[in-house]
């Protein structure tokens, strides 16, 4: 067996665009005719670019090889050009690219991925969605209320999560993501945190876990005020509470507080990640699909994460492909805690795929397809291009003023 075509999509997320605002898919297609899917979670460059980033990496890495051979065509990717480090494009490209090889190993098999990478721990597993909109774009008007900056409305919608059937609520109140991040917390973000917390607990009691985010935002001292002030409602985690160039700070952070730390979904490889463990920075690992390296490479993750007592939280900003990944993983790695979702997995984003993934009472059934179980749905593609300008996620460009 032998790979020997790829193609490329770009693909526009339908309002209201939970999961970003386009998905990077490529399949690939070996010369007898199995094929397989991935998703590349790129969001440095414009979309087009990384597909076309894509082909060149396939033409010199993987066209004329063995899907099989995932180490040795992980470890030519990688040591291509001699960079030989964590580069965050690279690795989108090369997640997409090894996932793809995953889905033919599976398909040529007959079994699910998690069949190949030790088998079925989980029989249903735990998800959490953020708090989103109830009606409109998730890009709604920051000038106006809305479940980003409004407590009462984030506790309503947290209600409506929980009699969905979820058990655990994500949210990040705490001001805008800026590039100047980190920066110290002004007053009225500490107070709305606060009543964030206070609000969707009244409102949800102990029947969902409440999961605090914040995108790196903060100095190492302006996050232990943070944790200090949201300790009492107990919180499942507090995520990313400095930017992760430096797990040292990070682990400062962890030391000061009860609320465990979470990061990842910006980390690429095992090398980054044992940096986390080894500093003690965080017991929760959100490495994300598309952009870690691939499964392969997130089992080893999730294996030194066994060694630390740390389990782990597939991230999943992004694609349905992406989602699929990171399924299999969780299903076969024993120290899973819980997956995110983009609501019940029910939105026009799924249309990327021919079938549903199967979201019951707070939980993902895994499927029992071959691959990663799903196929694209290519007159859905091709319906629904990318035409915008705007990258996947855009932070604001000014300073936070004290």
């Amino acid at each position: 067996m032998i790979l020997d075509k790829i193609e490329t999509f770009v693909v526009g997320n339908p309002p209201p665009r939970h999961g970003g605002r386009y998905f990077i898919f490529v399949r690939l297609t070996t010369k007898c005719g199995i094929t397989g899917i991935g998703e590349i979670y790129s969001a440095t460059f414009s979309p087009d670019l990384c597909a076309s980033m894509a082909r060149d990496v396939f033409e010199r890495q993987f066209l004329r090889e063995d899907p099989h051979r995932i180490e040795y065509l992980w470890r030519k990717t990688y040591g291509a050009g001699y960079t030989m480090r964590p580069d965050v494009t690279v690795m989108g490209v090369l997640s997409g690219l090894e996932m793809a090889c995953w889905d033919i190993i599976g398909k040529s098999a007959g079994q699910p991925c998690y069949q190949l990478l030790g088998g079925k721990v989980h029989e249903k597993l735990r998800s959490y969605t953020y708090l989103y909109p109830a009606t409109g774009d998730v890009y709604p008007d920051p000038n106006q209320p809305n479940v980003y900056n409004d407590p009462d409305m984030a506790a309503q919608a947290a209600i409506i999560a929980v009699e969905q059937g979820f058990t655990a609520v994500k949210f990040d109140p705490a001001g805008p993501y800026t590039i100047y991040d980190g920066h110290q917390p002004r007053l009225a973000d500490l107070d709305l945190s606060e009543a964030f917390c206070k609000r969707i607990r009244q409102a949800v009691g102990n029947r969902a876990d409440l999961l605090f985010g914040t995108h790196g935002q903060f100095t190492v001292s302006g996050a232990k005020r943070m944790a200090r002030r949201l300790e009492q409602y107990d919180p499942l985690w507090f995520e990313e509470p400095v930017p992760p160039e430096n797990p040292a700070d990070m682990a400062e952070v962890a030391r000061s507080t009860s609320i465990p730390i979470a990061t990842g979904e910006r980390l690429c490889t095992k090398h980054e990640f044992a940096r986390v463990l080894e500093a003690g920075s965080a017991s929760i690992l959100q490495m994300n699909l598309g952009r870690v390296g691939g499964l392969l490479e997130a089992k080893k993750i999730a294996a030194m994460a066994e060694t630390r007592s740390a389990q782990i939280a597939p991230h999943l900003y992004c694609g349905p492909v992406v989602a699929a990944a990171s399924i299999q993983i969780a299903v076969c790695s024993p120290n899973f805690l819980i997956l995110e979702s983009i609501g019940r997995f029910d939105g026009p984003m799924m249309q990327c795929l021919t079938a549903p993934i199967t979201w019951k009472d707070g939980y993902v059934i895994p499927p029992t397809e071959p691959g990663l179980g799903f196929e694209l749905n290519d007159e859905f593609i091709a319906a629904n291009p990318y035409s915008d300008s705007a990258l996947h996620l855009n932070l604001d460009t000014n300073p936070i003023v004290m």
